[in-house]
């Protein structure tokens, strides 16, 4: 099956390569053409792991393509998804703007009956704006499906060959037949092909991110009271975690989510909310808590030097929101190198692959330094600040550790240390919920 993908970003990127990876001919289409250029070459303008191998192999066999051409992303394709950027408004909604241009665009240049597919994240009644985008402008017929991804940041690629599940939200029933074949490879092993509703489908994105978003806040919640009552929050995220009921997916506690979704999605659905007056008032209070949570540990390193840090030293390992990616978009961390300098310290920050991306956020300065090795930001440092859980970071030499910093002192702004273990080598810990 001929197929296009427009927009060649995470999802875009691993859509196509996925697609093609089971026999089809894709093309994926992008409007930057810097990043065309490098596409054709197998260079991904991302990390990702083992998208690079894979965009690399179908090119080679000629599966996989790329244009910055509409004319001929369109041309023979039976199937076009959108994988383009809903990035959040002022107001909290989802910025469709792209979707809509892209939608009149393609549908001056149809020449026969398409599919089109809604892979990026949109709010409920995107697709039936999209059609009529398409009435507008052809009397061709098209179909909209709204099929939204459940791709993790760092495993996208495993997300898509082997997925939990798969959503198809049509009314068409051609539509729904031409979608199950594409997916048919994907799931043999027996995992489900949900097709409902394209609204339902739409709101199924938003509602399973702002549930894990609840979860996570939660469990920040839960830490912080053990803080306070001198309890060990690992120790109670493994006690309700047990239970059947709940599971331990998501129950670990830390400095604040981050990312391109949940924090847009959270917002993307309170406001859905609020156009259909409706007051969400438990993801409203998930904001709070998030935005809350990404200050405490900056608050635990004030409260540990009687609220003066000026001329300190700190080394900071991991930048990225989550391991496995360079994707800094409300990254915590930004937010505790930017307190830190406020305050008067000073910063060496390491993280294995996310120092370019930050450096366009934070250039270096009197107060800023990057290190590639995680090793290397110790020199020179008073204490330790742990945001990003890589796994690199996890079984350092504690020995070394604790000769290298001046104040002995670990914040784990993701408790995956133990904090005995921590004590045993002379030095002090500070976790998220753990004493």
């Amino acid at each position: 099956m001929n197929i296009s993908i427009i927009g060649t970003g995470y999802v875009g990127l691993v859509t196509g390569a996925g697609l093609a990876e089971t026999g089809h001919t894709v093309m994926c289409m992008d409007i930057v053409q810097e990043k065309i250029e490098m596409l054709r070459k197998g260079e991904i303008p991302i990390y990702e792991p083992s998208l690079e191998e894979m965009v690399r192999f179908n090119t080679t066999e000629g599966r996989l393509s790329f244009t910055n051409s509409y004319e001929e992303a369109v041309a023979n394709a039976k199937v076009i998804f959108f994988a383009l950027p809903t990035p959040q408004g002022d107001d909290g909604s989802a910025d469709l703007s792209r979707i809509m241009q892209c939608a009149e665009i393609i549908a001056k240049l149809i020449t026969e009956p398409i599919v089109i597919v809604n892979k990026s994240t949109v709010p409920v009644g995107t697709a039936e704006k999209v059609k009529n985008i398409f009435k507008e402008h052809t009397k061709i017929p098209i179909e909209v499906v709204s099929n939204p991804e459940f791709l993790k940041e760092g495993a996208a690629v495993q997300d898509f060959m082997k997925p939990d599940r798969i959503v198809i939200g049509s009314s068409s029933e051609t539509a729904i037949e031409i979608m199950q074949e594409l997916y048919e490879p994907f799931v043999r092993t027996g995992n489900p092909i949900y097709v409902m509703d394209e609204k339902s489908a739409e709101l199924t994105k938003y509602a399973a991110n702002a549930m894990l978003a609840v979860r996570i806040s939660f469990m920040n919640e839960i830490a912080n009271i053990c803080d306070r009552v001198g309890a060990d929050v690992d120790k109670v995220r493994k006690g309700i975690g047990s239970d059947a009921r709940i599971g331990p997916q998501f129950l670990f506690p830390g400095v604040g989510y981050g990312g391109s979704c949940f924090p847009k999605d959270v917002s993307a659905i309170v406001k859905t909310a609020q156009d259909y007056d409706y007051d969400f008032k438990i993801l409203k209070s998930v904001q709070e808590v998030n935005i809350l949570q990404k200050k405490i540990l900056v608050q635990k390193i004030l409260e540990h030097y009687r609220g003066n840090i000026s001329g300190k030293t700190f080394a900071l390992w991991g930048l990225s929101f989550k391991p496995k990616t360079d994707d800094i978009r409300e990254a915590p961390a930004i937010e505790i190198i930017t307190a830190l300098m406020a305050h008067g310290a000073n910063v060496q920050a390491s993280d294995p692959v996310a120092i370019e991306a930050v450096m366009k956020v934070l250039p270096e300065n009197d107060q800023l330094r990057y290190r590639r090795r995680n090793t290397n930001a110790l020199e020179g440092a008073d204490a330790l600040i742990v945001v990003t859980e890589w796994n690199e970071f996890r079984n350092p030499d504690f020995t070394a550790l604790a000769l290298s910093l001046k104040d002995k002192v670990i914040f784990d702004g993701r408790n995956i240390y133990d904090p005995e273990k921590i004590k045993e080598h002379g030095l002090m810990y500070y976790g998220i919920g753990r004493r």
